[in-house]
């Protein structure tokens, strides 16, 4: 890592910090720290689950349950079984809560009027895009990409949002049971593998590995959602699919995407996937890639954690791909 560059995220964080109240003891002059007043703005006017807002702000469950509990005491908000579902716990703000959100709000305003005042417009315009461009790359930064059981709610979610887009921008639409099969079975060790993209608690992305033995490897169900565009997650997903492939021996990748989807061929070009001719029979098909991994690769031996780099043997030079073989 960087050390210049460490050193100027440490920089950025004492001067936001101190130039938005972070370090008082009450946060907007009001009577309580920035962390219950945060609250109060994520729960709003509909409430929330805890568990949700848990997820939503990373936040350890005795730290939360501290939080809660102070506000609570304070009477701006109740916790109670949800009426719809008794194991679900609901934060909800009381009149009083909601009246304290609308203060926050306001001051709110005025602190950031404040910071805006003192610059021209030029510099209004340039802190307004610095803000934006930050914003997206520290929401980038949060993002987490794991293996994924693909029968699990935040897999089948993108999954679903997947087909639903290709459904909507595809001539014609798309029917899944037309499409080469990537079915839960296809995408679970070892016959594959599935990459789910979370952020804030929701799944944002997906990316896919079917594997075949002696036979190249096939990249299926890459997603990103239309609130994570603009961060880099396609080609994050796409490296991430790679790594696991060379992990596993595969030296060739093979996938297959519409015309409609301009986006996506762009990052498999400047990823450094080559066109070819068709190897497949998909029916939405109009463009299919390569690409030939780094012959380096890493060897996982019985552990977890514990991988090395290992030059391929002679054979696999030669071969499309170890895939299921090394499994």
């Amino acid at each position: 890592m960087d050390a210049t560059a460490v050193a100027r995220v440490r920089r950025f964080n004492r001067t936001v910090t101190q130039r938005l109240g972070v370090l008082e003891d009450t946060y907007l002059s009001r009577d309580r720290p920035i962390g219950q007043a945060r609250l109060l703005w994520e729960v709003g006017p509909d409430g929330v689950q805890v568990r949700s807002l848990r997820s939503r702000l990373g936040l350890d469950s005795g730290y939360l349950s501290r939080l809660l509990r102070a506000l609570e005491d304070d009477g701006l908000a109740v916790v109670a079984a949800d009426a719809a579902d008794r194991r679900v716990r609901m934060v909800r703000l009381t009149p009083s809560g909601l009246a304290e959100r609308a203060e926050l709000d306001r001051r709110s305003d005025e602190l950031a009027a404040g910071i805006l005042a003192p610059l021209d417009d030029r510099q209004r315009d340039r802190l307004a895009a610095a803000m934006a461009d930050i914003e997206r790359l520290l929401a980038a930064s949060m993002v987490t990409v794991a293996v994924t059981d693909p029968r699990r709610p935040e897999a089948t979610a993108c999954l679903a949002a997947y087909a639903g887009e290709l459904d909507e921008r595809f001539d014609g639409g798309f029917d899944p049971n037309r499409s080469i099969p990537a079915e839960a079975a296809d995408l679970t060790p070892p016959s594959g593998l599935l990459l789910v993209a979370m952020l804030h608690g929701e799944p944002v992305g997906c990316g896919a590995l079917k594997f075949h033995a002696g036979a190249p490897a096939e990249v299926k169900r890459m997603w990103v959602s239309p609130a994570a565009r603009g961060m880099g997650l396609g080609r994050r997903l796409l490296g991430e699919l790679e790594a696991q492939a060379r992990a596993r021996g595969v030296r060739v990748l093979h996938l297959e995407t519409n015309r409609s989807l301009v986006e996506a061929i762009a990052l498999y070009r400047s990823a450094g996937y080559r066109e070819l001719s068709a190897f497949n029979d998909e029916p939405y098909a109009h463009h299919w890639f390569e690409k030939v991994l780094d012959p380096w690769r890493v060897r996982l031996p019985p552990g977890p954690g514990r991988g090395t780099l290992a030059a391929p043997t002679e054979g696999e030079r030669h071969a499309g791909g170890r895939g299921a073989r090394d499994r």
